[in-house]
């Protein structure tokens, strides 16, 4: 199959071992942060790039986190090489996070700082597009926070919107009328209550499944069968990982939870190569096997989406880089590459 296509992910900005040392994935010290990007965080070197591989995964959207309303630049990479620049893909100028909900309320409440309600939320977003009109207009010296912004009104970055309400959703969809960005729902909880409006939209989801949801009141109505009502009503679904809250390494399984929820194979398999890659607008290039396209691809043991199926080869631009008859590539594989020794493993 075609190498796997991630459109939401922390692989590096959050990586393993999960300790404060490693979490530069929020920039909370001010609800805006247009200007910080994903790329000057990420560690090439994090365990959970191998174990990615490890699940066939080749392409990752990697995101700053939620915690604000404008949580800075994406990259978007190959899982390959020893540095942050050997990773990013080559004219792609990656997207731009944003968040509502309660992510963003939550952190700012707790330092008794705007937004604390899911109206800043909005008015913050509103007040930076709005100060990026002027910016643009104006030709004033150098803001990094304004560029970034200026670039997503020109439709040259996507907006990647972390939503999970129904409400939250429109709000989404909202502030896309009133500024025209590009935009892909990411998460998209409640889509299954606001399908016919996305589909009319024309905004494309990004979702994610959970076989153990919780943890928060927005998310208490997610369910396998989300991706399936909002295929149906001709909205275009991604699947994605949110790695670290789901694994990269069972990536396949993801995207078979949906499966179960009654979402088609071909629609799951294009949710997780062709459809992401397009999200992403790199479907020229990723996605699908054809000729002229990057020689990127699984090898796998059996059916996609079938519980026995293993990944046995991941390869990026004709390159192997995940063997699992290789006894340290297969440790990435079953999560036993901290165990110690390889030599002991069966």
């Amino acid at each position: 199959v075609p190498g796997l296509v991630d459109t939401h992910s922390h692989l590096g900005v959050y990586p393993r071992p999960s300790v404060p040392a490693h979490a530069d994935g929020n920039e909370t010290t001010a609800p805006v942060q247009a200007g910080v990007r994903a790329l000057d965080a990420i560690w090439p070197a994090d365990p959970g790039i191998r174990m990615a591989l490890a699940g066939g995964v080749t392409t990752a959207n990697i995101m700053p986190g939620s915690g604000n309303v404008i949580g800075g630049q994406t990259a978007y990479v190959k899982l390959r090489g020893d540095t942050v620049e050997e990773m990013l893909i080559p004219g792609a100028i990656g997207g731009l996070k944003m968040a509502n909900g309660e992510n963003p309320k939550r952190v700012y409440a707790e330092r008794k700082k705007a937004p604390t309600t899911r109206m800043a939320v909005a008015a913050l977003q509103r007040d930076a597009f709005v100060r990026a009109q002027e910016y643009r207009e104006k030709g004033e010296k150098r803001d990094l926070d304004m560029e970034a912004l200026v670039e997503v009104l020109e439709g040259r970055r996507t907006v990647h919107y972390h939503t999970h309400r129904a409400d939250d959703i429109a709000t989404a969809l909202r502030l896309r009328r009133e500024f025209g960005f590009d935009l892909v729902l990411q998460h998209v909880t409640e889509g299954f209550l606001m399908a016919e409006e996305i589909a009319a939209a024309g905004v494309p989801a990004s979702i994610i499944t959970v076989d153990s949801p919780g943890g928060k009141h927005e998310a208490v109505r997610l369910g396998f069968e989300n991706g399936a009502r909002l295929a149906r009503a001709g909205v275009r679904v991604a699947i994605h990982s949110d790695d670290p809250i789901t694994s990269s390494r069972l990536f396949l399984r993801s995207a078979a939870l949906a499966v179960r929820g009654g979402m088609d194979e071909e629609t799951a398999l294009r949710a997780i190569t062709l459809e992401a890659a397009r999200m992403m607008r790199l479907d020229d290039r990723l996605g699908s096997i054809e000729k002229g396209k990057d020689a990127d691809l699984v090898v796998l043991s059996g059916e996609p989406f079938s519980v026995w199926t293993r990944v046995l080869e991941t390869w990026i631009e004709g390159v192997r880089v995940f063997d699992r008859s290789d006894p340290e590539d297969r440790a990435y594989a079953t999560g036993g590459f901290a165990a110690g020794p390889l030599e002991p493993l069966p």
